[in-house]
């Protein structure tokens, strides 16, 4: 459920960077874990205490935005990304999107011009970074649920983007992201749909062959109404279709009483975090991403999916988090 956030890059940058090399030295310690660019708000001050709480974190920070921000070599929120992980100790996670998850609309048209845009840009940009991890697309399977044509379109178009960054960066390892409750079939409870594993979208992962790695968000929450109730095989399950390494580019549990009838809490969100580490230790994953540091401004229930309270407070998932 990844948003497209734009932030003012340019009036924070050079504070970011002559501020952080004094006083956020980098880290040489990698763990598996990460988190969103998701900072408290759009200060200088708020985006130092982000990275000084993502070092606690752990070694990942990812952006999520419209594929063309990769043409902004300036200012750009990959760009500035990328271009801060040395100076804070971090490895970058960059995700392009096309598309608004929610309604399956395409940013722009994929024509031949803007489809040459978009290949130019990502192989632009792995030439000047050379990234671990390189996202195309976010969500795919719901773009396939609302327009099966585009997705088709994608995934070919996909193919020739991961052959030309490869040349440019051949250690680039190049994935697309799809959303697991959709995969699993599950599209009741806060979905609105019903539940049905027998129109699973598992199939789905055979369109993209050369993915370098096996990329999901999961927000159980939205089926579950409790941790508990989340089956002990719900994460083994992804091993049953694929051999390749595993990747949670956004994993979440909201803290809020709300909405009705899905009533959560601060508690069992730190259940939540101790649920899905148990569910995972066995899998072959190369990184686990929590969707937000602080909880954004955003649509129920994933307003209060933060580790930290909008007004700055940690929740007990936090701790939970670091100890696991």
């Amino acid at each position: 459920m990844k948003r497209i956030v734009i932030f003012a890059w340019l009036l924070i940058v050079a504070c970011l960077i002559g501020c952080g090399r004094q006083a956020n030295q980098a880290s040489t310690t990698q763990t598996v874990k990460g988190i969103s660019l998701s900072p408290k708000s759009l200060s200088s001050t708020d985006f130092l205490d982000f990275f000084a709480k993502a070092k606690q974190v752990g070694s990942i920070v990812s952006w999520a935005g419209d594929w063309k921000e990769l043409e902004n070599t300036v200012n750009g929120g990959p760009t500035v990304v990328a271009g801060l992980a040395s100076t804070y100790g971090y490895i970058p996670i960059i995700e392009a999107q096309f598309f608004t998850q929610s309604t399956g609309q395409l940013l722009r048209p994929l024509s031949d011009a803007t489809k040459e845009a978009y290949k130019n840009s990502a192989v632009a940009f792995a030439k000047k970074y050379t990234p671990r991890y390189l996202a195309l697309g976010i969500e795919v399977n719901t773009l396939y649920e609302k327009s099966p044509a585009t997705f088709e379109a994608f995934a070919q178009f996909f193919s020739e983007v991961y052959d030309a960054v490869k040349v440019q960066s051949p250690s680039t390892k190049v994935f697309t992201i799809f959303q697991l409750e959709k995969m699993k079939g599950l599209s009741g409870g806060l979905f609105g749909g019903t539940n049905d594993p027998s129109k699973n979208e598992w199939a789905l992962l055979d369109k993209f062959p050369k993915s370098d790695l096996i990329a999901v968000t999961t927000y159980p929450g939205l089926i579950y109404k409790s941790p508990a109730g989340i089956p002990t095989d719900y994460y083994s399950e992804i091993t049953s279709h694929t051999t390749k390494e595993i990747v949670f580019t956004e994993i979440g549990w909201h803290s809020a009483a709300t909405p009705e009838g899905w009533e959560s809490s601060e508690t069992e969100q730190a259940e939540f975090v101790t649920r899905f580490f148990a569910l995972t230790k066995n899998l072959s994953k190369a990184f686990i991403i929590w969707s937000f540091l602080y909880d954004p401004a955003t649509v129920v229930p994933f307003d209060s999916t933060g580790l930290f309270n909008s007004d700055g407070t940690s929740k007990e998932a936090w701790a939970t988090w670091l100890n696991n």
